[in-house]
This record gives C-alpha cells, structure tokens and sequence, in this order.
C-alpha cells in the first residue's frame, strides 16, 4: 500500500483521528493503516526497517497520546504543546537521559486556502534516530510531494535517516506557502485592475482581505524561518550532517517567500492609495465640469437678468429682439467653449 492509499480520504480526519505507520528502507516501504492501535504500541520496528513513521491526523484520544507518548518517551512539555494547537513554530532539543532517548520537537504551521479564505494549522515533528512522529491538525495536501517521493526506490529519503525524511516534510510545509502567494499575486492583480476600470468600495474589502492574509502567512513564516536555520545551524544527536546541509535549501526558500510577502503587502498597501487617487480624480473631473457649466452660465445669467428687469428697455420693442437675444447666448457659450478646448481645460 503507498502513502497516498493510507491517507486517502483523510479530509474526515478533523472530525475523528487516522493513523498511518510506514516502515522504510532502501530497497522496501510499507505503509499500513492503523487500527489497532494497541497492536501499534505494543509492537516494534522490524530488523529491515531503516526508519519507522508514524503519521497521525486529527486529535487522538487522552489514552492513546498518553500512551504513545510513553512508548516513544516523548516529553510532558511537547505533548502538551501538541495538544493545545496554537504555537508558533519553533524547535525544543530533549538531550538524551538515563531514561529517555533524545528527541527533537518541531512545530510547524501549514496554510491552505479554502473558499478564498487562509486558514491555519499545526503540524507536529517528534524526531529520533530512526523514528519519526507526526501529528497534523486535519489533511490539507501539503505532505503529498513526501509520500509520492517514497514511492520510488531511488529517493534519498529511503536511504538515509529520519532527519532527512523530516526536511522533506519541513521542505514540503514551506513550498505549500507558494501557492498561497501565487493566490495572493492574482488577487492583487485582479483588484489593481479593477480599481483603473471601475473602483468600488467592494474592492478595497478584498485588499484589506488580501493585507490580512499576507499579514497571517508573514507570522508563519517570519518564526518558520528561524526553526529552519536552527536545525542548519545547532547540532543535535538526531540530526545528521547531510540533512542539516539540506534544511540550507529550505532556508533559501523561506527567505524568497518572505522578500515575495514583502512586496506583495506593499503593493496591497498602495491599492488603497490607488483607489483613493482614483476617486479624487474622479471628483476633480466632475467638479471641472460643474465648474465650466457654471462659468459658461454666468454671462448668459448677466443678460437674461438685464433684459428680464420690469422696466421700460429700448430694445424690447424691436420684432428680432428675441432671436438676437438667443444668438447673442448662443456665441458666447460657444466662444467659451472653443477657448476651454483650445486652453486643454475639456
């Protein structure tokens, strides 16, 4: 059975839990779905295995997280992190002890756009030399790359440890964020448009909504960022030397998605500038033509009031004073039209 058979389906695992294990070596995977979970815990890694994963989606039963975290001595402190599903990424070494093996704990936040609207989840790493746990909040396809890669036979991830196969999901996390950013791009394209060719109050909700996202996807990777050059920078029993050269590649990437998410939240920014501008302009030429119409009345408003006065006007009394009268309005309005358009003002 693949990855992607095991975790089929797994959009109904934010209303129960679903667990996977795979056991994995150079020249063999196996990935089974685990319903028996007593089974799991009561049982061990095969001699052939290089690296066991142990994949959970949606929140698991008190009981059983209690017992895993017993089996795998994974600390009271990361468990509860993992159970309150709001931290920011970062990493905690738990050194090895008497009791205990060493352990790495990673978090991670995945984002997904879903009906246009950016929603956020944790993702959680518990890695030790050959065994790898992860908890993910609900299925989002951000790990779909990671289990295709194990498919095939000559991944690097099959043949090495399980810090490499944790920088691929890290790796994988990270590269989910560029689609979001792509996302972002056409949106802001949309509304620049928009805003040149009919602005409306509607478009600068969705900037805001777009300022808003950029702002959520800025705090998950500003702190990713930092997790990532940790692993590359501090040394832990449970991390290799060939995957900290690798988590380098990941580093790359988050600086890009930042300097992205930058500029995207600039140009956000400068929309609602731009619709503002676009607005005054838009005032400023119907005020002009109000302004000209009234400039153009104001001579004609002159003479209708003289010769309108109740009193005796000489020219009353001659038959063409009334189409004279027109003609006269008609040349000056005329006249101060050909004189707006050849100052630039129409």
């Amino acid at each position: 059975m693949t990855f992607s058979d095991a975790l089929s389906n797994g959009e109904d695992a934010a209303e129960g839990y679903r667990v996977s294990c795979s056991d994995i070596s150079s020249d063999r995977v196996t990935t089974v779905r685990v319903d028996d979970l007593d089974q799991l815990i009561s049982g061990h890694r095969p001699d052939w295995s290089r690296i066991r994963w142990i994949h959970v989606q949606g929140k698991l039963p008190d009981a059983v997280l209690e017992a895993l975290a017993t089996k795998y001595h994974l600390h009271p402190l990361a468990v509860e992190d993992l159970c309150s599903g709001d931290q920011r990424p970062k990493v905690q070494d738990f050194p090895e002890s008497e009791e205990a093996p060493g352990r790495l704990f990673i978090v991670a936040r995945e984002l997904v756009m879903r009906d246009t609207i950016l929603r956020s989840s944790q993702i959680n790493l518990f890695l030790g030399r050959n065994t790898l746990l992860t908890f993910q909040d609900r299925f989002t396809g951000a790990l779909d790359p990671v289990y295709k890669r194990l498919d095939f036979d000559s991944t690097r991830v099959r043949i090495t440890d399980a810090s490499l196969l944790c920088h691929a999901l890290l790796d994988a996390v990270v590269n989910s964020y560029f689609p979001v950013l792509e996302h972002y791009s056409y949106w802001i394209d949309e509304i620049e448009e928009g805003l040149l060719t009919e602005p409306s109050p509607e478009l600068i909700t969705k900037s805001h909504a777009v300022k808003r996202g950029l702002l959520m996807l800025r705090r998950t990777i500003w702190p990713m960022r930092e997790v990532v050059s940790q692993l590359q920078r501090d040394g832990h029993e449970c991390l290799s030397p060939a995957s900290q050269s690798y988590f380098r590649d990941v580093y790359d990437h988050c600086v890009q998605i930042l300097d992205l998410n930058e500029t995207y939240h600039e140009i956000a920014v400068s929309l609602t500038e731009t619709y503002m501008s676009v607005i005054s302009n838009r005032m400023n030429e119907i005020v002009k033509v109000l302004t000209m119409i009234s400039t153009i009345f104001i001579p004609l408003s002159f003479i209708a009031g003289v010769y309108g006065m109740n009193m005796p006007i000489p020219e009353n009394d001659s038959a063409i004073a009334y189409p004279v009268f027109w003609g006269v309005c008609l040349t000056i309005a005329i006249g101060m039209l050909v004189f707006f358009r050849k100052k630039g003002w129409i």
